[in-house]
């Protein structure tokens, strides 16, 4: 009973905090992973991957014990301390969004594995925003109407909403919008 027990403790737990996790544009981003395992290990392997929709997934880095192999095109942008999982990109770009694939082997008597798949998410920060008067003079006093267009250069999910003495305009007779 006792043997058959250990052999069921030795396998290998991977856990990660989310499994998709959101980044900021030009900031450094980790991806927390801890791993436990009930077994002898004479060698411990961290491979980690990185995949877009409809590519191959490309090898980022890798180790065995504490020696780390990187990809040569990639060194400079992520870094593994073995033994610990976690993985820093730095700086996180905007083509850097897809899957990142942890892969966990621990070689004992026999070799145990774990995986597990973190989406990043990369938000861009939304630019100050600018508005456009039309008529340029701005002045249409009980005259004609006045359009403000409200533009940002960068930012992702951007939602627009304008204000009036610090309240919350809605479509009316006044106000449409578009």
């Amino acid at each position: 009973f006792f043997h058959f027990y250990a052999g069921i403790c030795s396998a290998l737990k991977l856990t990660v905090p989310s499994h998709t996790i959101h980044g900021i544009e030009g900031q450094p981003l980790h991806l927390t992973v801890d791993y436990n395992f009930n077994a002898t290990a004479s060698e411990i392997q961290i491979i980690w991957l990185f995949e877009k929709s409809q590519s191959n997934p490309k090898y980022l880095l890798g180790s065995v014990n504490e020696r780390v192999v990187p990809d040569l095109e990639y060194q400079h942008k992520f870094t593994l301390i073995p033994p610990n999982a976690s993985l820093k990109i730095n700086p996180l770009h905007i083509s850097d969004e897809g899957n990142y694939i942890v892969k966990v082997n621990v070689r004992g008597n026999r070799t145990i594995a774990a995986s597990q798949k973190i989406q990043v998410a990369v938000d861009v920060p939304v630019t100050k925003p600018t508005v456009h008067t039309e008529p340029s003079s701005g002045v249409v006093e009980y005259v004609g109407n006045i359009t403000l267009k409200c533009t940002v250069d960068r930012g992702t999910r951007v939602a627009y909403q304008w204000m009036k003495n610090g309240k919350r305009l809605h479509a009316g007779p006044n106000y449409t919008f578009s």
